[in-house]
């Protein structure tokens, strides 16, 4: 029964990173239609910029908002400078452009910091909490990962259908020319799509490296079990995104401790299959888009 409980509660952690990184890739696609592939190396890459803050001395915290906000000006400046050349185009120009990037940022990682691994410290304390003799696989750190989960579906679900910023990105994913003559500053709104998608992009990075190791492809692993996460959901959906990545969590959670960990990677696409065979939309699709 200790082993079920373990294995659920780090079932669940591992998943609520994934929903994390799948946030940031429905943040995307709902505001400009688009599966930004590039979206782990940028994670990356913000946070060797908060490791070698926290190794020069600075706290944890400052560091986070640094990473956070070198995420924001990155993401705007590969929109503005990488991906509105090609928005106009074939939709397959972006994605192909996408998978460029996230080479190139690898890349520039290695060039920048090298390829060796780094430890990354972790906010809180990483030693499960004891319930009389039993030690449970919960940590102080855990509860900090899932309430930054929690707070930014609940951010993003308020942007979407509260905000009239919300709105207007997602008017301009939907139908650039309508949205233009509704007043809307379509540029913008998709700069500020991959801009905030970014900043979801970088703390799900900082969530995963907290009491780990990391070097510059660190993220390749989550790069895959998120987006099968956001598929599983639905890419318009923040609560199937979050939704899909703890149900990717326990299920490889379950397999690794109960079958074989060799096996991890075949379930998921296994899980990815079934998902696009069965409901091409995700579990929380409501709706099918069409393009004008």
């Amino acid at each position: 029964m200790q082993q079920f409980v373990n294995v659920t509660l780090t079932g669940l952690i591992s998943g609520s990173v994934y929903a994390a990184f799948a946030l940031a890739l429905v943040l995307i696609w709902r505001s400009t239609r688009i599966v930004n592939f590039a979206q782990g190396s940028m994670a990356a890459a913000t946070s060797f910029i908060a490791l070698a803050l926290i190794q020069s001395g600075w706290s944890y915290w400052l560091a986070l908002v640094v990473a956070l906000v070198s995420g924001f000006v990155l993401g705007a400046v590969v929109e503005r400078v990488v991906i509105r050349p090609v928005e106009g185009g074939p939709e397959l120009n972006a994605v192909i452009v996408t998978l460029g990037l996230f080479i190139a940022f690898q890349a520039l990682i290695a060039i920048v910091y090298g390829s060796s691994f780094e430890s990354f410290p972790a906010p809180f304390g990483l030693r499960g909490f004891s319930i009389g003799d039993t030690t449970i696989a919960l940590t102080p750190n855990s509860l900090y990962v899932l309430g930054a989960v929690v707070v930014t579906m609940v951010g993003l679900i308020a942007l979407f259908r509260f905000t009239r910023v919300g709105l207007a990105m997602r008017a301009s994913a939907f139908g650039q020319e309508v949205a233009r003559l509704l007043g809307v500053r379509v540029g913008r709104m998709l700069t500020l799509g991959w801009a905030l998608a970014a900043v979801v992009g970088s703390l799900s990075g900082l969530l995963i490296a907290g009491g780990g190791l990391v070097w510059p492809a660190y993220m390749d692993a989550l790069i895959v079990f998120g987006f099968v996460a956001a598929v599983l959901g639905g890419l318009d959906s923040p609560v199937g995104a979050v939704v899909g990545g703890l149900s990717i969590g326990l299920a490889l959670a379950y397999v690794s401790a109960y079958i074989d960990p060799a096996l991890v990677n075949l379930a998921a696409l296994v899980i990815l299959m079934v998902v696009l065979l069965v409901r091409p939309g995700g579990l929380f699709a409501s709706s099918t888009a069409r393009r004008a």
